[in-house]
């Protein structure tokens, strides 16, 4: 009886699909172009020196500078579209677009003008102080609604390194409850600033020579920079349109583990938590999952958690990989890259790579090169800065 309860439930439920994607990495300039590279096992990690007072790092960077933020965004909304074959403007849309840094870049930057040892003089520091409200964390969201001509919702969640996936969770859930029928979704990230790459230094997390996620040799993680934009809709709009389909979204957890500022629990209870939340939201147990996008920062805390937790969840030893050995640790942005490629190993039925990985330190599945496999439903997680930790299920 409980089991036809269910099944009702979810027959009354409305079903969301991903139509469009829009992305770009430091893999490539749009979304074919990086899963191209990602499953031939290459990187777009690179030595790189943007600022002359810091030392050289490997660096996930799109081009040979840094990028911004606003450029990233108009790119990947405008790709999303083309993607779903729609054209704006898009009134009745919801927006939902985050990042951890938003621009941090811009702060940083006037920062220096005003405080520099020449010191400015007072006209000039007024007139860079002119567009200031432009760079509030919520104005990228609302700069890509403009972009589209979306007078709907706009929100920005914030996240920490769980911001993609949390944003693909809130537009979800204003289709689910009817609100609209259509939402643009994603994050982006374009942190590579020196007070970004000071305080990871400081920290004791980056990385020397590369990313190396789940790898006896990992070191820490490496910065990218990077954005994914999705398009969600009702699969009865999607229908109507004949639009093509990616996958769909099944469930959703954000849970807290309430414990450290940056360390993750050492138990992994909330993430653990998180992930049975979401499959007990999709209808799913850990035995229907094909593949595991895992968060996966090359860090030694991270990795050896999450592995942990993901062998006391599927002991049935499901496929896993991480692609940010690949792209580096977009931050905010990661998850929505993760959700991207789990989507495209949905689409084309093989397994991304653990660009990096040489040498497993744990017991689990870890998908070494691309490998074709009968892939149905699809797990990605992240696990952010305050113990956020965000997981989203999808169906081919």
């Amino acid at each position: 009886m409980t089991d036809l309860k269910f099944q009702i439930h979810k027959s009354k439920l409305v079903k969301v699909v991903v139509t469009g994607i829009g992305l770009v990495s430091a893999l490539g300039e749009n979304l074919a172009a990086s899963w191209q590279k990602l499953i031939t096992g290459k990187s777009g990690i690179k030595f790189h020196q943007p600022f002359p007072e810091m030392e050289a790092l490997p660096l996930g960077l799109i081009a040979q500078q840094p990028a911004s933020l606003k450029i990233l965004t108009e790119l990947v909304v405008a790709d999303a579209l083309k993607d779903a074959g729609l054209s704006a403007p898009l009134d009745d849309c919801a927006v939902v677009i985050g990042s951890s840094r938003g621009y941090q870049a811009s702060w940083e930057m006037l920062a220096r003008q005003i405080y520099s040892s020449d010191r400015l003089s007072s006209s000039l520091q007024i007139k860079e102080m002119e567009n200031w409200l432009d760079t509030l964390p919520h104005m990228n969201a609302i700069a890509a609604a403009r972009q589209i001509g979306a007078s709907g919702s706009v929100l920005a969640p914030m996240a920490a390194c769980a911001t993609g996936i949390w944003a693909i969770a809130q537009a979800t859930s204003l289709l689910q409850t009817g609100k609209y029928q259509r939402a643009i979704a994603g994050a982006v990230e374009a942190p590579i600033t020196p007070l970004t790459l000071a305080g990871f230094q400081q920290m004791g997390a980056l990385a020397r020579t590369g990313a190396y996620p789940f790898d006896l040799r990992r070191e820490g993680l490496v910065l990218g920079e990077g954005a994914a934009v999705f398009v969600l809709e009702t699969a009865e709009l999607a229908k109507q349109r004949q639009a093509k389909i990616y996958g769909e979204v099944l469930g959703f957890s954000l849970l807290n583990d309430a414990y450290h500022p940056n360390a993750p629990d050492p138990e992994g209870k909330s993430a653990i938590a998180s992930i049975k939340q979401c499959l007990d939201r999709s209808y799913l147990t850990p035995a229907d999952i094909d593949y595991i996008h895992a968060h996966g920062t090359a860090t030694q805390l991270n990795d050896r958690i999450e592995s942990m937790i993901i062998e006391r969840v599927f002991p049935q030893k499901v496929a896993v990989s991480s692609t940010k050995g690949a792209t580096g640790h977009t931050l905010g942005a990661s998850g929505a890259l993760g959700a991207a490629f789990s989507l495209l190993a949905l689409q084309h039925q093989i397994l991304p790579p653990c660009v990096g990985l040489q040498e497993p330190e744990f017991n689990l599945d870890l998908v070494r090169s691309a490998r074709q496999d009968k892939i149905q439903y699809a797990l990605c997680l992240s696990f952010g800065f305050g113990g956020q930790n965000a997981v989203v299920a999808f169906s081919k």
